[in-house]
C-alpha cells in the first residue's frame, strides 16, 4: 500500500465558500432545529407583545428546561444504541419522593439543625437510588436480553406504584434550606461574569487547540476566518445569556450544573471509548460485535449513565418543585424522548448529539412557556407538542434516507 510522504505537513485552510457548503451539508439537520427555535422564539415574542423575551421569563424557562434536559442527554445515549427507556421520567419521580421522604420525615428527626449536611445525603440517597435502579435494569436488558422497550415500561408502571407507597397519597415538602437552593437558587452577577470570562477564554483557547491538533495530525485546516467568527458567536451567546439573566436575579444554579453535566457528557461521547462505543453499536450492531466491542456490557454501563442522569434530574425536580407529589415525574419521559430526536437523535440508532438534546429541550420548553403565556387549552398544548414531534421523526428519517 502507498504511504504519502507528505502526511505530517500540514495543508492549507478551506476555502471560505467551500467550509460553508460542507457544514451546512454535514449539519443541516442541526441547524433546521436552531433555525426552527428561533422562529418559535420570534413568533412567541410577536405575540406576547414581547414579554416573552422578559429577563425572568427567559431565566425561567431556562429552569424549567433544566429536568428534561438531563433526562434529554441520558436518552441520547440509549436512543443511539437502538434502545428506549420509558421509565425516565417516573424514575425522576420517584427520587424526587424519596429525597423529599428523607429532609421531611428522616433528616429533621435526626439533625434537624444540620439542614446542609441533611440537604447533602439528600442528595447522595437520591443519585444512589438512580443508579441502582440504571444497574438493575441495564442488567436485565443487556444480559438476559429482554427488551428495553419491555423493561423500561414495566419499570414505568413498577415505579409509578412506588411512588404511590412512598407518598401514600400525599404531598411531602421538600423545601427545606439548602435542599432548594439547589433548584430555586441564583448565582451573584459577578460570578455570572467570572464564569461568561472563563468560558469565552475556553472557547478561543479549544478553537487554537482544534486547529494545532489538525495541524500537527496533517489534516486538512478549516478555513480560520470562519472559526474565528464561529467561536465569537458562541462567545457572544455566553455574554448575552448571562447579561441577560442578570437583569433578573443572575445565572440559575440548576442552569449551571446542567452545563456543567452536558460539557461533560458531550466529552463523553466524543472523546472516549465509552462514547464511541455507543455511536459504533448504534451504527451497526454486528459490525461492532465482529470489531471486539463488548455489547452487553456498553450497553449496561449506558443505561447505568441514564439512572445516575435520572437521580440528578429528580433531585433537581424536587428542589424545583418544592414537594415530592403522587404526579411527581408525569410525563418526563415523553418530553426528553422527544427532545433528544428534535435535536436530531436518529430514532434508527447511530445519530445523535448532547447539544442537539439541549437544543430540542429548549424548544421544547418553549413550546409550554409560550403556550401558556397565550393562555392556550393545555389540550391543544399536547396536540402541538404531539405534532412536532411526529415532524421531527419525518425529518429524522428524511435526511437520513437521502444520507
Amino acid at each position: 500500500m502507498a504511504v504519502s510522504t507528505n502526511v505530517n505537513s500540514p495543508k492549507t485552510d478551506i476555502g471560505l465558500a467551500a467550509e460553508l457548503g460542507r457544514r451546512f451539508r454535514s449539519n443541516i439537520q442541526t441547524y433546521t432545529i436552531i433555525l426552527a427555535l428561533v422562529a418559535i422564539w420570534i413568533l412567541f415574542a410577536m405575540l406576547t407583545n414581547g414579554a416573552f423575551f422578559s429577563a425572568q421569563n427567559v431565566s425561567n424557562l431556562f429552569r424549567q428546561m433544566t429536568v428534561t434536559s438531563f433526562l434529554a442527554i441520558g436518552m441520547v445515549f440509549v436512543i443511539v444504541t437502538g434502545n428506549i427507556d420509558l421509565s425516565v421520567g417516573k424514575l425522576a419521580g420517584f427520587v424526587s419522593v424519596v429525597a423529599a421522604y428523607f429532609q421531611a420525615n428522616v433528616w429533621y428527626q435526626l439533625i434537624p439543625n444540620m439542614p446542609l449536611v441533611a440537604a447533602m445525603l439528600s442528595v447522595i440517597i437520591g443519585v444512589g437510588v438512580g443508579i441502582i435502579w440504571g444497574v438493575l435494569q441495564g442488567y436485565i436488558i443487556a444480559y438476559l436480553n429482554v427488551p428495553a422497550f419491555i423493561v423500561t415500561l414495566g419499570s414505568m408502571f413498577v415505579l409509578n406504584g412506588a411512588i404511590l407507597l412512598v407518598t401514600q397519597g400525599r404531598t411531602i415538602p421538600a423545601n427545606q434550606p439548602y435542599f432548594s437552593e439547589i433548584a430555586q437558587g441564583y448565582l451573584p452577577p459577578t460570578a455570572g461574569w467570572t464564569i461568561a470570562a472563563v468560558v469565552v477564554v475556553f472557547l478561543f483557547w479549544n478553537m487554537a487547540r482544534s486547529r494545532q491538533s489538525k495541524r500537527r495530525h496533517g489534516f486538512q485546516l478549516p478555513n480560520i476566518a470562519l472559526d474565528i467568527v464561529t467561536t465569537i458567536f458562541y462567545a457572544v451567546l455566553v455574554i448575552g445569556y448571562v447579561y441577560w439573566v442578570n437583569q433578573y436575579r443572575g445565572i440559575q444554579t440548576p442552569v449551571l450544573l446542567l452545563a456543567i453535566t452536558a460539557a461533560i457528557m458531550a466529552y463523553v461521547s466524543n472523546n472516549t471509548r465509552f462514547g464511541r462505543y455507543a455511536y459504533a453499536i448504534g451504527g451497526n450492531r454486528e459490525a461492532a460485535r465482529l470489531s471486539g466491542i463488548n455489547i452487553r456490557r456498553s450497553i449496561f454501563l449506558i443505561f447505568i449513565l441514564m439512572g445516575l442522569l435520572s437521580g440528578i434530574a429528580g433531585i433537581v425536580l424536587a428542589s424545583y418543585v418544592g414537594y415530592g407529589t403522587t404526579a411527581a415525574g408525569q410525563g418526563y419521559e415523553l418530553d426528553a424522548i422527544a427532545s433528544a430526536i428534535l435535536g436530531g437523535t436518529s430514532t434508527l440508532g447511530g445519530v445523535g448529539t448532547v447539544f442537539g438534546a439541549l437544543i430540542g429541550s429548549l424548544i421544547m420548553a418553549s413550546l409550554t412557556t409560550g403556550l401558556q403565556m397565550l393562555n392556550v387549552a393545555p389540550a391543544w398544548q399536547y396536540v402541538v407538542k404531539g405534532g412536532v414531534l411526529v415532524l421531527a421523526v419525518f425529518a429524522d428519517v428524511y435526511f437520513k434516507r437521502n444520507r
